[in-house]
């Protein structure tokens, strides 16, 4: 068979399933490959929003937290053989506008994305340039190496800030990325991990995976809470969620850092500079981070971190909608799309 049956992104919220070619290679640094699972992404939520909090190209075939095998190799490809165990970083910068040839390749004014602007890895098969493959270790559980890509941000992230060994650390969202921070800097040495969230089924869940302490905001005083366990507020403030940045001022100590995270493009908040400028609070934007990905397989080679304890289910690529609709109710911590790879068309699992 030449064909396989995939979900394609039709615009407003809408996902239709299609027979498309599998892919071949178009470019000599090209690279085919055998995709096994890929993670359902917040962006992904943000994508099939109504309205979208993410845009993405129409027609195409969305997913970018993917693993997989290569399967085939165009002829200009080094470092890499038919076989291999692969990761993806999706982004794909020009390095040659003026933010990739200042280093700030995560700025880049003319970039395209695999499961943005070009077809994405919730498919049997996925093309991509070499440049945006990244070898690991087979050893390293399926499950683990698909989170990547989400991993590979909060190691960029927290590279801006600075911290120290016994650092108390704030998270503001509990959801798949805030539970990546939180097992980031434990990794990293924190004294100290606090969890905030309103959905208490968030924070249970952190506490079966070790997070022990934790804030729910609709049933404590979430500042006073902070002061009362750190006794002057936290050294690190990291907001997950996008739309946290006044709640976050109000948690770091004097001379404390904020890192802001979440994305939230339609929300809009009221802020006083004083308690930035008084307390002198450093404040930290970071998107996706600046070449983070090695320094991410390293880390889940050393398996120090286990970010597939996030996974509450899994679904066959015939059921990525059940999949969205279920880390959108918020059943979902975190939903593996198992592709398969399988051959036949129409395969659903």
């Amino acid at each position: 068979m030449n064909t396989m049956h995939v979900p394609v992104f039709k615009g407003a919220g809408q996902l239709a399933y299609e027979d498309r070619p599998i892919p071949q290679i178009d470019h000599p640094t090209d690279a085919v490959i055998k995709i096994e699972a890929c993670g359902i992404c917040g962006t992904d939520l943000n994508i099939l929003a109504v309205p979208p909090a993410h845009k993405a190209t129409p027609n195409i075939i969305i997913g970018h937290e993917g693993v997989g095998v290569v399967s085939d190799l165009g002829d200009g490809v080094t470092g890499l053989a038919v076989g291999d165990r692969v990761v993806i970083a999706p982004r794909l910068t020009c390095g040659q506008c003026y933010y990739c040839r200042r280093g700030l390749d995560n700025q880049c004014t003319n970039y395209q994305t695999i499961g943005t602007t070009i077809d994405g890895a919730f498919a049997p098969y996925l093309r991509a340039p070499q440049s945006a493959l990244y070898k690991i270790d087979p050893d390293v559980p399926r499950d683990d190496a698909a989170f990547f890509e989400p991993l590979s941000c909060v190691v960029g992230a927290v590279s801006r800030v600075p911290m120290q060994a016994g650092d108390t650390v704030v998270v503001i969202g509990a959801g798949p990325m805030g539970l990546l921070f939180a097992e980031t800097y434990q990794t990293m040495g924190a004294g100290r991990v606090i969890l905030v969230d309103v959905a208490q089924n968030r924070l249970d869940f952190a506490r079966e995976l070790g997070f022990a302490q934790s804030i729910n905001p609709a049933k404590a005083d979430l500042s006073q809470t902070v002061l009362d366990i750190t006794g002057v507020g936290a050294d690190i403030v990291v907001d997950a969620v996008g739309n946290q940045f006044a709640a976050a001022l109000k948690l770091a100590r004097r001379g404390g850092h904020l890192l802001l995270f979440g994305l939230r493009p339609h929300d809009q908040q009221t802020l006083n500079q004083y308690q930035i400028t008084r307390y002198d609070l450093t404040i930290h934007g970071a998107f996706v981070g600046l070449k983070p990905f090695q320094q991410t397989i390293q880390l889940l080679e050393s398996r120090r971190v286990r970010p597939s304890r996030l996974i509450t289910h899994r679904v066959p690529l015939a059921e990525l909608p059940q999949g969205v609709a279920l880390m959108r109710s918020g059943q979902g911590m975190k939903v593996m799309v198992e592709t398969g790879a399988q051959e036949a068309v129409g395969w659903v699992g």
